[in-house]
């Protein structure tokens, strides 16, 4: 088991960490009943918070954020000799930690997507996972929530007496909703990105020798171009660029950023 603390990779804070180390952390907090915010990080993800000051405190206020993609992983490595030889990626991420909560009989609850898609998810986990406890489901609004919408939806997650709470909305908004309800939910909150419609099987996962080769940017970017181009033409071209520039020391990357000034309430 690797957990070896956190780094910077372009200013964001990301955790040395496998699989193992992972789960632990996270059954740990389900467990003892405790807050831990934890997203599994792209470069999609983290080049966001490279560019926004605000998201850069979002991120590096996270209690976990694990190499989701092999880039990242990567980065790590060459950086700072991390030794990792796998990412954490969010689809496996989140089978692993449901695989040690059916174990444990720790519920589980999936915030995000579309109630179709959570109905799909919903009957994959529990052929795959039979004494899986779903504490519940709730979808996204796909828009922003009021105040008084935060308090009914914490108030209905923490009635259900769930241990987890696995977040799907997109990035970077379940990065923004870990921040903003981690303290509220007094359980792990796991942003993992499209791991809810991959489980589900509305959306195509990349091949394993693709994504082993860092490569799923190019399948999925091959299956959605219009919404994706401009994510994986412009910001992974960017991220090698300033990955060189760290490496090299011609730029030292600032881990501060800027407290937001409000809650977004993304839902």
């Amino acid at each position: 088991m690797i957990r070896s603390g956190k780094r910077s990779v372009l200013g964001i804070q990301v955790d040395m960490i496998d699989y193992d180390g992972a789960v632990q952390s996270i059954l740990q907090g389900a467990r003892n009943h405790e807050p831990l915010s934890v997203s599994a990080l792209a470069v999609h993800g983290l080049m966001l918070g490279v560019f926004d000051r605000e998201q850069r405190y979002r991120l590096n206020s996270l209690n976990l954020l694990v190499p989701d993609g092999q880039p990242i992983r990567w980065a790590l490595n060459w950086l700072h000799g991390s030794g990792l030889t796998d990412r954490v990626y969010g689809p496996n991420l989140t089978l692993a930690v449901c695989r040690r909560a059916e174990e444990e009989q720790l519920p589980v609850y999936f915030y995000g997507a579309t109630p179709e898609i959570l109905a799909l998810l919903t009957k994959n986990l529990l052929r795959m996972f039979p004494r899986l406890i779903l504490a519940g489901t709730r979808s996204s609004k796909f828009r922003k929530l009021t105040s008084e919408e935060k308090e009914e939806i914490v108030a209905d997650i923490r009635g259900t007496g769930t241990s987890i709470v696995f977040v799907g909305l997109g990035c970077p908004r379940q990065e923004v909703w870990a921040y903003e309800f981690r303290d509220a939910l007094c359980c792990p909150v796991i942003a993992v990105g499209a791991a809810l419609p991959f489980i589900a099987g509305t959306i195509a996962q990349a091949p394993t020798w693709m994504q082993d080769r860092g490569l799923e940017w190019l399948f999925r970017l091959r299956t959605e171009p219009r919404r994706l181009w401009r994510r994986y033409l412009l910001l992974n071209p960017a991220f090698l660029a300033l990955l060189l520039l760290q490496a090299i020391g011609v730029i030292r990357f600032s881990n501060a950023g800027k407290m937001p000034a409000q809650e977004l309430l993304y839902g």
